[in-house]
């Protein structure tokens, strides 16, 4: 059972009102306090908090499942660029064999992706929703190839990459979900 205590807040700078949040309850198990902020509808937090939770081969995994909820959106609006495919899969053979060389290549295709993101970032600033969110998609997973570090940032894109309010707390919660089933199986 993972424990989170004031000290391991300290540590991985918790934001005030977060710590503050933690004081004001009586949880430490790490999943039920997850669960917690879920219920409480600190989904932000709850995504911070499970990301620095998670192992190596956890945040990889969190961040490439987040990724492939939204892959379809950029796909669908640009069918002929493979930058964000390619990755994901360099990801997911980061994870399968966390060699220098692969990840490298994985450092490589998420600047790629990454290339993606900036230049259709750029026309969505006047473009339609669409294009907002297929450049979502293409931060997320521009994330989950860069380096597990960034599998909250992968997890926020993704859901920012869905079309209303009600889609993104939706894909929110089921990246979310999917996170604390990783940790329980870890337990």
């Amino acid at each position: 059972m993972t424990k989170i205590t004031n000290k391991w807040l300290e540590e991985k700078r918790a934001c005030r009102k977060g710590a503050n949040w933690f004081n004001n309850q009586k949880e430490y198990d790490a999943i039920k306090v997850l669960k917690k902020l879920i219920k409480e509808n600190k989904l932000d937090w709850a995504n911070w908090t499970i990301a620095r939770l998670f192992n190596y081969k956890q945040r990889v995994q969190y961040a490439v499942y987040a990724a492939e909820q939204v892959i379809d959106i950029f796909e669908k609006k640009y069918p002929d660029d493979k930058r964000l495919r390619k990755a994901i899969e360099a990801a997911k053979k980061c994870l399968k064999n966390p060699s220098k060389e692969n990840k490298q290549a994985a450092a490589a295709a998420a600047y790629a992706a990454y290339a993606a993101y900036a230049a259709y970032a750029e026309n969505a600033a006047w473009a339609a929703a669409d294009a907002a969110d297929a450049a979502y998609a293409a931060y997320a997973a521009a994330d989950a190839a860069a380096d597990a570090a960034y599998a909250a940032y992968a997890a926020d894109a993704a859901a920012d990459a869905a079309a209303d309010a009600a889609k993104k707390k939706e894909m929110k919660l089921k990246i979310l979900k999917y996170g604390i089933k990783l940790m329980e199986v870890k337990e």
